[in-house]
């Protein structure tokens, strides 16, 4: 087994069968132009696996398309776990390989925050389990199609999680001042220009729609936040802890707000 890089844990769609087109559901919504089935390809999806629309998804009503992240579980389960046979090629493989997917798409995501975690100077007590974890998380995703299904993936999280825990105090606690426990609050639409938010825990807050123009989120622990439609323009990211490409692509920025340098700044902001 050898542990994935960070550039692997995002999504490479040219060595993808277009899985997130295909293995995925979605509903008619301000997302999705049109209601889909899971295991049903998307009416866009070309021959060659690519996106007859991809220049215009947003402006043809397929902005959610813009938004998700597999961290890259689309090329790995199709040239790892399936050794590059598509589904095309080997229908009998589509069933299993539309379920395997979602299960290595949330391994993937756990390496990404567990890579985080453990190249925090904070960390430094923890390094080992966190390192120990990493590992085995990276050789669960590198298994095969019947152990990945099988897998409880649930059970696993959990123990993720309880680094995660961790880490998060450990990063929080070097934050001076009394930070408000924002664990899963409703902050949809809130007004929080400006707001200092340093070390605040928001974990599985809902940001939808919150107008966060220059707040300031250094250390702020951010893991499964929902940033949908969020005004981040000028805000401070760069040090939010747990944050993701698919947080980012969901918000609204631009070229002030600050981001870690493992994200990119998306096309639309």
């Amino acid at each position: 087994m050898t542990a994935p890089e960070t550039g692997e844990l995002s999504a490479d769609c040219a060595h993808c069968f277009a899985l997130c087109c295909v293995a995925l559901p979605f509903a008619r919504s301000a997302d999705f132009a049109i209601d889909k089935d899971g295991g049903t390809p998307c009416r866009n999806l070309l021959d060659d696996f690519r996106c007859g629309i991809h220049a215009g998804l947003r402006e043809s009503g397929f902005a959610g398309c813009t938004v998700y992240e597999c961290f890259g579980a689309g090329q790995k389960v199709s040239q790892g776990t399936f050794g590059g046979r598509s589904w095309r090629a080997a229908p009998d493989t589509a069933p299993q390989m539309f379920d395997v997917f979602p299960v290595v798409r949330q391994l993937h995501e756990m390496l990404w925050y567990l890579a985080e975690a453990r190249s925090l100077s904070q960390t430094r007590s923890i390094h080992g389990d966190l390192t120990g974890m990493y590992r085995e998380t990276a050789e669960l995703a590198d298994g095969s199609a019947d152990d990945l299904v099988a897998l409880d993936v649930g059970a696993h999280r959990e123990r993720v999680n309880a680094l995660l825990l961790q880490t998060s105090e450990l990063v929080r606690a070097t934050v001076a001042g009394r930070r408000k426990d924002r664990r899963g609050a409703d902050l949809m639409g809130a007004k929080l220009v400006g707001a200092d938010l340093k070390g605040t825990n928001l974990r599985g807050a809902y940001l939808i729609g919150a107008d966060l123009r220059r707040a300031d989120l250094r250390a702020a622990d951010v893991i499964g936040a929902d940033f949908r439609g969020a005004d981040v323009r000028g805000a401070g990211l760069a040090g939010a802890l747990f944050l993701t490409q698919f947080q980012i692509n969901a918000a609204k920025g631009d070229a002030a707000t600050t981001l870690p340098s493992a994200l990119t700044r998306p096309a639309h902001w």
